[in-house]
């Protein structure tokens, strides 16, 4: 099977909370492109890590190369405005797998959220390349090669022994640091089960996959789920396992399919402003009701990019991404979710769809369990 190789993306893009003013920004990037082309600045630039500040208004601009400009700048000591860019060399994360590479990259996205405070306020951009599909040798030497290059850590979940063995081996011949995600997990689990891993890669020859019950279950739920987006045939809302309710681009439709893959029949309401909403939603089981709301500043700007895709923005007669119409929105969903204490709200201001889905199943599996029910913000 051909490996597949993602391009890097960068753990950090900037500082969200930055207050100043766009033409400052503009400067500050515009010296940044000056960085990049090779041309030298006006002023001198220290080829260092960049000294940044409490105070310091901090940009990072990816470049090539796995470098990235970083321009700050501070107030100093008379007052006035001291300003530096930087090119730093980004710190650089390879994951390897046998298979789609999802556990290795769950795993290294779950690790690096813990490290969010250092690389906005530290100036460490950091870098992640994923290697799927790795089941030769020479391929897997070839990535360790480059690895040690790139001084990068290498993160590997191989199920077959003998290529972890060698991996292992060739980082610590090479002194690159690496983690094994699975073998740990996979020894323990034999531990207590008292069986023998079979040490096969998933996909291939020899390792069995029956379709079970759960597995039609899952296909049901993901078909039921398709045809119930967007509102659609509301007549349907009591066979569903989850209804989710919530305003335009609040995320329903891609939290209600991963839900879906989960074996959770899903269906989702849109809350429109002046259009009512079908007479089931209310007439379903509360229990089964989630409400998603998220700040309006954020609204604002997933439709934004919404309206500029599909064309909203040349029809001048729409509001429907004007700050006015979005918070009326908001506050005409909230006063439907207030009438129905039942339905928990869900914040989805920054939250990833796997976090939301986390909740959800939370709150689900407890009422399961006949546990109090609580209505509360999540």
């Amino acid at each position: 099977m051909k490996p597949t190789i993602t391009e890097p993306a960068a753990a950090t893009v900037g500082n969200p909370t930055s207050n100043r003013s766009l033409s400052s920004q503009l400067s500050r990037w515009s010296r940044a492109r000056v960085i990049k082309s090779g041309r030298k600045l006006d002023r001198h630039v220290q080829p260092k890590q960049p000294q940044i500040t409490e105070n310091a208004d901090v940009q990072f601009i990816r470049s090539e190369g796995g470098e990235a400009v970083v321009s700050s700048s501070s107030e100093d000591e008379t007052g006035g405005t001291t300003e530096e860019a930087v090119v730093v060399k980004g710190k650089e994360i390879y994951m390897v797998s046998d298979g789609s590479g999802r556990t290795a990259e769950h795993s290294v996205n779950a690790a690096l959220g813990q490290f969010e405070h250092f690389m906005i306020d530290g100036g460490c951009p950091v870098y992640t390349r994923l290697f799927s599909g790795i089941n030769d040798m020479d391929r897997l030497m070839e990535i360790i090669m480059q690895a040690a290059k790139q001084d990068a850590i290498l993160i590997y979940t191989l199920a077959d022994e003998k290529l972890a063995d060698s991996a292992r081996q060739a980082c610590k011949s090479w002194n690159i640091q690496s983690t094994d995600v699975l073998r740990p997990i996979t020894d323990a689990i034999s531990s207590y089960l008292g069986l023998s891993p079979s040490r096969l890669p998933r996909g291939a020859p020899g390792r069995q996959f029956p379709l079970t019950e759960q597995y039609f279950k899952r296909i049901d739920a993901i078909e039921f789920t398709i045809k119930q987006d967007d509102g659609a045939y509301p007549q349907n809302l009591h066979k569903a396992d989850i209804v989710i309710a919530g305003v335009s681009r609040s995320g329903k439709t891609p939290l209600s399919i991963y839900l879906a893959q989960k074996g959770f029949k899903v269906a989702n309401v849109p809350i429109v402003k002046g259009v009512d909403l079908p007479k089931s939603l209310f007439e379903v089981d509360p229990k089964k009701v989630f409400a998603l709301t998220l700040n309006p500043v954020m609204l604002q700007t997933i439709r934004l990019e919404r309206a500029k895709s599909s064309g909203y923005l040349e029809d001048e007669k729409s509001d429907y991404a004007e700050m006015v119409h979005v918070r009326e929105e908001l506050d005409y969903a909230n006063k439907i979710f207030t009438q129905n204490p039942a339905w928990p709200v869900i914040e989805v201001t920054g939250k990833a769809i796997e976090e939301i889905a986390a909740i959800i199943l939370r709150i689900y599996q407890d009422r399961e369990s006949l546990m109090p029910m609580i209505s509360k913000l999540y």
